[in-house]
């Protein structure tokens, strides 16, 4: 099982793939996912952050087409945030400096026991617990 940041399901919606690599390299991992070879979780907050990013960049009408797709989305399993995630993201930013978001991220994947992230946001290097997987290494 590996956690999925938002930036993997956001890039192939607001970037180019003929001028961003890292387009591919998610549209891989998200293809991965959905067919079932690559067992993934992330977190309710990253449907918060795709639709907002989303809305900001391409509009409302797009943010909730993508929301709902999100939601939909084959074999990935997305998990509440709770206290407890929120306790020990607390215990991240403590300990770390990480944005709240990161260690939101963070806690879900470490209350799941899931100890590596796909990301391409190098602020999750720090984080101790976890291990980055940088797209286009997976």
């Amino acid at each position: 099982m590996i956690y999925v940041d938002t930036n993997v399901f956001v890039y192939p919606i607001i970037y180019d793939e003929t001028v961003e690599r890292k387009v591919l390299e998610a549209k891989k991992v998200l293809i991965r996912i959905a067919e079932g070879s690559l067992e993934a979780m992330t977190a309710s907050l990253t449907w918060d952050e795709l639709t907002w990013i989303v809305r900001k960049t391409l509009g409302s009408k797009i943010a909730v087409e993508e929301g709902r797709k999100f939601l939909e989305f084959p074999n990935l399993k997305i998990v509440s945030v709770d206290e407890r995630v929120i306790k020990e993201a607390q215990r991240i930013v403590e300990r770390y400096g990480a944005k709240p978001r990161d260690a939101i991220h963070a806690g879900c994947a470490i209350k799941h026991r899931v100890r590596e992230i796909i990301s391409d946001d190098p602020d999750f290097d720090r984080i101790k617990e976890i291990r980055r997987v940088r797209l286009g290494t997976i």
